[in-house]
């Protein structure tokens, strides 16, 4: 990537990924620093921030930080602009915390107020506070917003979450009309199952499951961190994406194309029913061998 970092159009620049510890965050935070940009990762658990350091080395700042407390987020901007005075992209990561499994009826208020904070709340704070940054270097930007595929779609039993998720879309397109003037993009990224610290998907799967997985995706898989980065590195480079503002990349591997479409065991017809009992990480004794 270091070669070709200069048809990117990103050496020199400053990105701030919150989350970064992990995960899409992590491997957005290394992408970014391989493009020849330097990065700034906020990270709430001291042992990923401490990797992440060691990962990405001293040219790059990590800060232990919560941005879900309106103190932390000062201090972490603060620190951005105190470092290396500008900021060219952001990438609100935090998030992406279903938080509980219940029908709606059944939550609390407290719940909600969990959700709330650590899925939308947050992003509004850490860009309400580094806009007046980015726009200080006149050259414009890139906001970068990680959502969820299931903004898109119902999902049963984690309502409130998808509430959430789904306000991300608003705030996307909203701020993209806000700040087009100040040639600051603001897009968003929503991807589906992706295996990451919170996470764990592929591994969750049985043996005798594995094969189905095939099926569950029109690319057979589960995602994975470098998935989003890509995603991500598209968005933060004015030069591939500079006229792009106000979308939604999905990275699901074409599961939202497919609706409820699956492929047969011959791996070529399809169908719109269910072709396995349970959830798919549940072993089960009595299945059939795929």
């Amino acid at each position: 990537m270091d070669d070709d970092a200069s048809i990117l159009g990103l050496s020199g620049k400053v990105a701030l990924v919150t989350g970064g510890g992990a995960g899409i965050g992590r491997a957005t935070a290394e992408l970014f620093a391989q493009a020849g940009m330097t990065v700034t990762v906020a990270e709430i658990d001291p042992k990923r921030a401490d990797e992440a350091s060691a990962a990405l080395g001293d040219a790059h700042l990590v800060e232990v930080a919560d941005v879900r407390r309106a103190d932390d987020v000062v201090r972490l901007v603060g620190q951005v602009e105190s470092r290396f005075g500008r900021l060219d992209v952001l990438v609100n990561n935090v998030g992406d915390y279903l938080g509980y499994k219940k029908p709606f009826e059944d939550s609390t208020e407290e719940e909600w107020d969990a959700l709330y904070a650590v899925n939308l709340l947050h992003m509004f704070r850490v860009t309400k506070a580094a806009i007046p940054l980015m726009r200080r270097s006149g050259q414009g930007g890139s906001i970068i917003n990680l959502s969820t595929v299931e903004a898109f779609r119902g999902i049963p039993l984690t309502v409130v979450y998808a509430a959430f998720k789904t306000a991300i879309t608003g705030f996307t397109q909203s701020l993209a009309v806000e700040l087009g003037a100040d040639n600051i993009r603001v897009n968003a990224v929503a991807p589906e199952t992706t295996n990451s610290a919170q996470i764990v998907a592929t591994p969750r799967v049985p043996p005798e499951n594995r094969d189905y997985m095939k099926r569950w995706f029109p690319i057979g898989r589960f995602g994975e961190g470098a998935d989003s980065a890509g995603a991500a590195l598209y968005l933060a480079s004015d030069r591939l994406s500079g006229w792009v503002t106000g979308h939604t990349i999905l990275v699901d591997g074409g599961a939202l194309a497919a609706g409820a479409w699956m492929r047969l065991p011959d791996g070529r017809n399809f169908t719109h029913l269910p072709i396995i009992v349970a959830d798919g990480y549940t072993p089960r004794p009595d299945a059939p061998k795929p």
